[in-house]
């Protein structure tokens, strides 16, 4: 069995049309939501960046069992990991069992102009995550919270509208270390679509299983992939539709240290259309989508949640919900 969710492109839609979009989505059939959490989007022009947490409750008001999930938030810069599980817990409190918190180690596009700080390496940031995460299910669990870590304190703290179950926290990983813990502090992973074949069956299913069996994580666990999908009725238009995504196209590399979205913006923007394009499935089939995603379900993704680039969200998901989903259920 497959789960197919919705990403809901809060960079690229104001917070009533993306709401409106999801929507859409849960009476389409996705059964999932996940919402990214940027303060600044990968591109100025036209860009947008609503705040993650009211519109998640905004959601939850308008859908009855859609699960609604961050993809990803970052606990450990601009919020303070108890700010974290204070927001997550009234909603899951409000929305009991649908609600998953995906975390990750940040960018600094995000952390960097909010806060004026400067920018760690991934080995400080995923220290941070780590005590993160541990504080965010004591915070949870426990009626007065003590901690006195290496980067965060809380002080008899008390979170007193909590959920019955402690809030599903899901790891996203790009990268062999991020991978393995994933699977040895989380309850899901997620990773996204689009890169070399090998990274994902060579690097970072194995990371995440070796780490589940460092940390002792059983079952359920969630393996989450977003798919990058552009599929449209004119082939044309779906290649079209990829290009205010170019930035997902640059390397780690090119985007590495850039906290101006103008600067990002620039270098997407020279990017030639095939490039845009490169991790993204573009397609009018719809056998193709299926044939393109066997890959990943053969890998353990059993979660799949479809990220459509273009600016008719609406036509996407009814044609995916009619072409689509029954073919990925039937195959899956």
């Amino acid at each position: 069995m497959i789960k197919i969710g919705y990403k809901a492109s809060a960079e690229q839609f104001a917070p009533r049309a993306l709401l409106d979009f999801a929507v859409l989505a849960a009476q389409s059939g996705f059964e999932s939501c996940f919402v990214s959490d940027h303060f600044q989007p990968w591109r100025h022009t036209d860009g947008h960046a609503p705040f993650a947490f009211a519109w998640m409750a905004a959601l939850g008001e308008r859908t009855q069992r859609m699960q609604i999930g961050t993809s990803v938030v970052t606990p450990t810069f601009r919020y303070h990991p108890s700010i974290v599980a204070q927001a997550m817990a009234t909603l899951a409190a409000l929305y009991p069992a649908r609600i998953i918190l995906g975390v990750g180690t940040g960018e600094s596009l995000n952390e960097v102009p909010a806060t004026g700080m400067t920018w760690p390496n991934f080995k400080e940031r995923e220290a941070r995550l780590r005590e993160a995460v541990g504080l965010m299910r004591r915070l949870w669990t426990e009626e007065r919270v003590t901690h006195h870590g290496t980067y965060y304190h809380t002080e008899s703290a008390t979170i007193y509208d909590r959920p019955a179950v402690p809030v599903a926290i899901y790891l996203g990983a790009a990268g062999p270390k991020a991978a393995f813990a994933a699977g040895e502090l989380g309850d899901g992973f997620i990773t996204t679509s689009g890169k070399d074949a090998a990274l994902y069956a060579e690097t970072l299913v194995p990371n995440v299983q070796a780490g589940r069996a460092a940390g002792g994580r059983g079952e359920p666990y969630d393996m989450m992939m977003e798919i990058k999908l552009s599929f449209d009725t004119d082939m044309a238009q779906a290649l079209e539709n990829t290009r205010p995504w170019a930035a997902l196209a640059l390397s780690a590399e090119e985007k590495t240290g850039i906290e101006d979205v103008l600067e990002m913006e620039r270098l997407a923007d020279a990017l030639p259309i095939e490039r845009c394009a490169s991790r993204w499935i573009v397609t009018t089939d719809p056998d193709e989508v299926v044939a393109r995603i066997k890959p990943y379900v053969d890998l353990g993704f059993r979660h799949l949640v479809f990220h459509a680039p273009g600016a008719d969200q609406a036509k996407f998901l009814h044609h995916f919900a009619q072409q689509v989903a029954p073919r990925l259920r039937a195959a899956f």
